[in-house]
Order: structure tokens, then sequence, then C-alpha cells
């Protein structure tokens, strides 16, 4: 399996992806309104062969230091559990790093992307329509997010999510 940049003909193939991971439209119209609007800042596919097989966006946030929401998170129900997703973060999070990016959120379960060094409790200070138990911050620039606080908030398209 490699991870690449998604490119113009990838857009079939990783809506296809998206909709088979979340069961549903909704995602996959978010990727395609954080595009049209501009927000994308890093958007990478897995490929197995030729298939595209898993997907991981970040897009720009507000935020009191360079930040991007990472979101979302998509792989083929049948490739699940395979290290897929696993590998499309960590690539996502080294590019982050290497592109300047100081801090990178995301809403999610704990239990997973605290793996990955997302914290609640680095997210805890900063306010968000989607604080709580979920919300979660990592610095990729070692004290990135001490002493800081205030809003932070993800690209527009989010505000259509329900």
């Amino acid at each position: 399996m490699d991870v690449r940049e998604e490119v113009a003909a990838d857009r079939d193939a990783v809506r296809t992806v998206i909709e088979a991971a979340f069961g549903g439209t909704a995602e996959a119209g978010l990727v395609d309104a954080l595009r049209r609007d501009g927000d994308v800042e890093i958007s990478l596919v897995a490929v197995d062969g030729d298939a595209v097989v898993g997907h991981i966006l970040l897009s720009r946030m507000t935020a009191p230091v360079r930040a991007l929401g990472l979101a979302p998170v998509s792989v083929m129900p049948n490739r699940q559990g395979r290290g897929v997703g696993s590998r499309l973060i960590e690539d996502g999070l080294t590019q982050a790093k290497a592109r300047g990016w100081e801090a990178v959120f995301v809403l999610g379960e704990p239990d997973y992307y605290s793996r990955f060094g997302f914290r609640t409790d680095s997210a805890e200070v900063f306010a968000s329509p989607f604080a709580g138990p979920y919300f979660m911050a990592r610095e990729l620039v070692d004290g990135a997010l001490e002493g800081r606080h205030g809003d932070v908030g993800y690209a527009p398209a989010f505000d259509a999510l329900e």
C-alpha cells in the first residue's frame, strides 16, 4: 500500500471510499465543500494496486496558532482494522509538521486518536462548538499550545454538518 497526495483523477474513488466508510453522503459533501472553498491543506489517499482504499483530509482552522482540522478519515470497510487509517494519519501529521503547521485538532474517539498523540486536555482550553470529551488536539511544534486559549473554528463547510 502506498500513501500519496490526492490528484483530481482520484476524486470519484475518494467519494466512493468516504460514502462506504460512513454509510452516507454527508462527509463526501463536506470534502467537496472544503475543496470548493479552498480550505483543503492536505489530502492524501491510500492506494493498493490501482484501488484507492483510504483517504484523509486536513483543512485550515481559525485558532490562536497555525492549526489544521483532521476530518474526515475514511477507509473502505473491507480494509478497516488493517492499519490503513493509522498510516494515513501518521503521514498526514508528518506532512502538516513539514509544512509549518503548529497543531492539529480532531473530533473523534479518544481511545483511537490518543495513539497518535491527540489529547483532550490539550483542547479543553479552547472554545469550540465541538468542545467536549471527543475534541482533542496535538501539538506538531513542542509548546505550540502551552498557555494558549481562545476560540478555534473549523472551516465554514463544517457548519453544514449536523
